[in-house]
């Protein structure tokens, strides 16, 4: 057990990393994913330092600058630029905790820089090809027999695209979320944060078919006291099934691009921008602390503007 910075030399790896998940769970509201990937990425460090030290499974965390940069240079070979750059983060705000708490002395991460990162160009669908994807899934949740699950999915990304979630708030929503008379939804996002977000009419009758079709074929099950979005036995549904989820949806309605739970935000913030939204009201609906991540969006906008400039103003080269 930790109990100050005079035990920082006996401090067990496993120790300081099971003290940061408590820490991430409970005072800073960390999804399960989070917790996963910060589980993962501390477990690969750990691998790391055992290979290096010839561990015998109770391995003392001795934070060393060096360690920390012999794992960087052993991640530029193996993983791309983004997995780096997380990987660092991770350790980064691992020691920052244990400095914090007076378990160690310094940040022995802190000074490793991460990789350079390219931005790239979000994935996302045109509003035409979104319409034609919604349209495929209310003709199948319309057939005559059709079952509840046929509705669920048409609800699903109806939400997902009405809301701009993410997939991780999408699943984690309850019935008693959704406000279907102030047309909102109460929305629990990153460090346990809550916003309201509006949904569409839509999105809102989809979801009332739904829930109409879910009572009615899988008695039991009350959506407005638990989880809205429902597994085949009732459970509530996970990030990974939304995904292959989509997936599936996509290849029936003829799709050949692919498309991920998180493209139908990166559309759903696209479509608003170029609708003309301001910035700033779509960093609130988002959940986005800053601008700065909104912003990754207005390439998109102005690559419009300058589209529609060289073709119509007179001064323009490609007007000519």
């Amino acid at each position: 057990m930790m109990t100050g910075r005079d035990d920082s030399l006996s401090l067990l790896f496993d120790d300081a990393v099971d003290a940061f998940l408590v820490h991430l769970r409970s005072e800073r509201g960390a999804s399960p994913e989070t917790l996963r990937a910060y589980a993962g990425d501390l477990a690969q460090f750990r691998a790391f330092l055992a290979e290096g030290r010839g561990g015998d499974g109770r391995l003392e965390l001795r934070p060393d600058v060096e360690d920390v940069r012999r794992f960087a240079h052993r991640l530029y070979e193996t993983v791309e630029r983004a997995s780096q750059s997380r990987k660092l983060s991770t350790l980064r705000s691992f020691f920052r905790f244990l400095e914090e708490n007076g378990w160690i002395e310094g940040n022995p991460a802190g000074a490793i820089p991460g990789p350079k990162l390219k931005v790239g160009i979000p994935a996302y669908f045109s509003v035409d090809h979104m319409v034609q994807l919604l349209e495929a899934l209310r003709k199948r949740a319309d057939r005559p027999g059709s079952s509840w699950t046929a509705r669920r999915n048409r609800a699903l990304f109806e939400t997902l695209y009405s809301t701009g979630v993410r997939v991780s708030e999408l699943v984690a929503l309850d019935g008693s979320h959704v406000d279907f008379q102030q047309e909102l939804v109460r929305v629990r996002g990153k460090g346990a944060k809550e916003r309201l977000v509006p949904i569409g009419d839509t999105a809102l009758r989809a979801l009332s078919e739904y829930l109409e079709a879910l009572r009615a074929q899988l008695p039991g099950v009350d959506p407005v006291q638990g989880a809205l979005f429902r597994n085949a036995r009732g459970g509530r549904l996970s990030a990974r099934s939304v995904r292959r989820i989509l997936c599936g949806e996509l290849e029936r309605a003829g799709f050949w691009q692919h498309l991920s739970p998180h493209g139908i935000r990166h559309s759903f913030a696209t479509h608003l921008l170029n609708s003309g939204a301001d910035l700033r009201s779509i960093q609130e609906m988002l959940g986005h602390a800053g601008l700065s991540t909104t912003q990754r969006y207005t390439h998109v906008h102005f690559d419009k503007l300058a589209a529609v400039y060289d073709a119509a103003h007179p001064r323009s080269r490609k007007g000519k």
